[in-house]
C-alpha cells in the first residue's frame, strides 16, 4: 500500500448492476462497506442498456455481449488496453477478480504482468451448469482446468462455505483457499414480516399451508427435481414460485396449479418468505444459497438439496431436512413430513432462524478487509526488504 493515500482495490466481475443476481448483490454490499471504510474501489464489469439496480462504487463499463442463449447475462471481450490503462492508472494494491472468463483472465495477467496482488472470490459453480445443457456438457474436462488454472494463480480465494471447498480440492484445485460466508440482514427476513394482506393479494387463505420457491427459473436450478416432488403431494397445500427467467414456461406447464409471483424485492419479498410456511429449493449449483439463508432468516423449514451450498446451511432434522438434488421421491417425502406436522415446522423453523442469525454481514465483510490489508502490508514489507 502507498504511504499517505487509502487502500485501493479493482474488482473485475461479470455482474454487478445489470441483473440482480446474487453475485451482483453481494459484491454491491462489499464495494459499500469497503467505501464506507475509506477504501478506494474501482469496479470493471459489463452493463446494460438499462440498469436492474443503482450500484454501488464507480463502475467502468466493459464491452460485451448478451450470453449465447441466456441472454439475461452477458459476456464481457476481454480488456482493451483503455481499460488496462483505466486500470494501471488507478494503481490498485488489490486485484479482485470475480470471474474466470475472458475479462478476468486478461486482468490476471495483467496483475502478475505488474506485480499487482491478484485474488478471486468463487460465486458460481459453472462446471455443474454444463450437464444441464446437452450442447455444453462435452466442456466439463476444459473447463475444469481452466478454473484450476485460473484459481491457481491467484494469491487466495474467497470461498463461501467449507463444502465448496471440498468440491474444489476434489476436482484438484489447489488449496489456497479462505473462507468467506455471507451475511443476513435479520431484521429485513424476519418471521415478523408475516403478512395476512400478502396472502390475500394472491387469493390464498390464512390458514392455506403454503410451499415456497424462490430461484432464477432456469434449469439448472433443478426445476425438475422441484415440479416432479412437489406434483407427488398429497395434503392441501398451496405452491409460491418467487422469481422468473427462461425455463419459467416450462415450470408453469408442470405447475398449473402454481402462483407465479415473478421478481420480488423488497418488502414484497420478504413477506413472500415469512408469509409461507415450508422452503424448498433442489438446486446442486450453489457455492452459497441466499435465498435458503433468506428463507431460515424468515422462520422457514427448509427442504434442499445435499449439496454445496445448501449443505452447509441447513442442518440436516434440525433446521429442515437435505435430499438428493435428483431425488425427487426424497423431497416429496421430507415436504409431506412438514406438511403433516405442524409442530415439527415450527420448531424447524424457530432453528432456522436462530442459525440464521449466526451469518453477520458486518463480520463477513469485515474479513475481506482484512484479508486485503493483510496482502497489501506482505507486498510493503517485501518491497521495504528488496523480497
Amino acid at each position: 500500500m502507498h504511504p499517505g493515500r487509502p487502500l485501493r482495490v479493482a474488482l473485475i466481475t461479470s455482474s454487478y448492476n445489470f441483473i440482480a443476481d446474487g453475485v451482483a448483490l453481494t459484491l454491491n454490499r462489499l464495494v459499500g462497506y469497503l467505501e464506507k471504510q475509506g477504501v478506494e474501489v474501482l469496479v470493471f464489469a459489463p452493463v446494460a442498456r438499462q440498469a436492474a439496480f443503482a450500484h454501488q462504487g464507480r463502475l467502468v463499463a466493459v464491452p460485451s455481449i448478451p450470453l449465447p442463449g441466456r441472454p439475461e447475462y452477458r459476456l464481457a471481450l476481454g480488456m482493451a488496453g483503455y481499460l488496462q490503462r483505466q486500470l494501471l492508472d488507478f494503481e490498485p494494491d488489490i486485484l479482485h477478480l470475480a470471474v474466470p472468463d475472458l475479462l478476468g483472465q486478461a486482468a490476471l495477467a495483467l496483475a502478475q504482468k505488474h506485480g499487482i496482488p491478484a485474488v478471486a472470490s468463487y460465486h458460481t459453480r459453472y462446471e455443474t451448469y454444463l450437464k444441464h445443457y446437452w450442447y455444453l456438457a462435452p466442456l466439463e474436462g476444459r473447463l475444469k482446468r481452466t478454473l484450476r488454472g485460473f484459481y491457481g494463480q491467484c494469491r487466495e480465494v474467497y470461498v463461501p462455505s467449507e463444502s465448496v471447498r471440498q468440491a474444489l480440492l476434489a476436482d484438484g484445485l489447489r488449496d489456497n483457499f479462505k473462507p468467506w460466508p455471507r451475511g443476513i440482514d435479520t431484521a429485513r427476513f424476519s418471521p415478523t414480516k408475516r403478512n395476512m394482506a400478502w396472502r390475500a393479494r394472491f387469493g390464498i387463505g390464512p390458514d392455506e399451508l403454503v410451499i415456497l420457491h424462490v430461484s432464477r427459473l432456469v434449469r439448472e436450478k433443478r426445476l425438475d427435481t422441484l415440479t416432479s416432488a412437489l406434483n407427488q403431494l398429497r395434503v392441501p397445500h398451496r405452491v409460491v414460485i418467487v422469481g422468473d427467467g427462461p425455463d419459467r414456461a416450462y415450470a408453469e406447464s408442470e405447475l398449473p396449479q402454481a402462483i407465479f409471483a415473478g421478481f420480488l424485492d423488497g418488502d414484497d419479498l420478504a413477506a413472500a418468505y415469512a408469509s409461507s410456511d415450508i422452503f424448498v429449493f433442489p438446486s446442486d449449483s450453489e457455492s452459497f444459497g441466499n435465498v435458503t439463508l433468506e428463507a431460515m432468516a424468515s422462520g422457514l423449514p427448509c427442504v434442499c438439496a445435499d449439496a454445496t451450498g445448501s449443505r452447509s446451511l441447513v442442518v440436516d432434522g434440525e433446521t429442515g431436512f437435505l435430499a438428493p438434488a435428483d431425488d425427487a421421491d426424497s423431497f416429496a417425502r421430507h415436504i409431506m413430513t412438514l406438511a403433516q406436522d405442524s409442530g415439527l415446522r415450527h420448531d424447524m423453523g424457530q432453528a432456522a432462524r436462530r442459525r440464521a442469525q449466526t451469518f453477520s454481514w458486518e463480520e463477513t465483510l469485515a474479513r475481506m478487509l482484512g484479508y486485503y490489508r493483510a496482502l497489501s502490508s506482505a507486498k510493503t514489507d517485501n518491497e521495504n526488504t528488496g523480497l
